[in-house]
């Protein structure tokens, strides 16, 4: 009876995400069943992923959104959480899913997850707190990034956390500020929204205010001001995109998603 897998499909949408998909594949032999949504990648990510049993649905093309709905629709089991490839779940949470798959009493779960910078334990925004677990009925919202669950009344609190790495080393933290500071602009430009002097001058100050004073961020030491930093470089990036898709929209017609 220890060894017996929960009733649970876990949803994991990848791009390029071999050097860490084995391990997190490895940390889920306790769920029933694991999906791996892949959007194209041209590293061994399918290879990895299907060598350590996930089942790989290949979806090109598709924004994160897209894949992680590619995958809930083919999920053998009733309940579903949504991972990404760089968080692990921790014993104190698959106790807690274990007792509440049991019972349900909510229509989804809101989940604490734990944020680490570079190996470091971050202070600043160092939980969040999103919901991933629900019914293999429910759909996120098709956004290029920040994707979210639709909107779910009267969510259950779990309170074992997800550990979460983002990046393994700082030239992968910049390239993701590239591609998601790039698909948040796109985001921006459908909402109708336009990029003023004073978004690319003021924003990205006052990213760096909030997360190295307003967050904490300075308690980190120099991981801190780095990461307040990159996130106040994120927001020149997003808005000065944004401004150069009303200038050249041509130049952007083809991008993800």
């Amino acid at each position: 009876m220890a060894d017996r897998k929960l009733p649970l499909t876990v949803v994991i949408p990848t791009l390029n995400e071999g050097w860490q998909i084995a391990n997190a594949l490895q940390s889920l032999a306790w769920a029933d069943e694991v999906i791996v949504a892949d959007g194209g990648s041209t590293d061994d990510t399918v290879v990895l992923a299907r060598e350590n049993g996930a089942t790989v649905l290949l979806v090109p093309g598709q924004t994160i959104a897209g894949q992680r709905n590619a995958a809930i629709a083919a999920a053998r089991n009733e309940w579903v959480l949504a991972l990404d490839a760089d968080e692990r779940v921790t014993d104190a949470l698959r106790a807690e899913l274990g007792t509440t798959l049991a019972a349900p009493t909510h229509g989804a779960y809101r989940i604490p997850r734990e944020n680490l910078y570079l190996d470091h334990d971050a202070r600043a925004g160092r939980q969040d707190w999103h919901v991933r677990l629900f019914p293999r009925t429910r759909r996120f919202v098709n956004t290029r990034v920040h994707e979210r669950l639709e909107p779910v009344p009267n969510p259950g609190t779990l309170y074992g956390l997800i550990r979460h790495t983002s990046y393994r080393d700082l030239t992968h933290h910049l390239q993701k500020i590239v591609a998601y500071a790039r698909w948040a602009a796109l985001d921006l430009h459908a909402r109708g929204r336009r990029a003023s002097t004073l978004d690319i001058v003021a924003r990205p100050c006052w990213w760096f205010v909030r997360d190295y004073i307003v967050l904490g961020g300075f308690l980190d030491g120099r991981a801190g001001f780095i990461r307040a930093a990159l996130s106040a470089y994120s927001a020149f990036l997003k808005y000065s995109y944004l401004w150069d898709i009303g200038e050249r929209p041509a130049a952007y017609s083809n991008d993800r998603g």
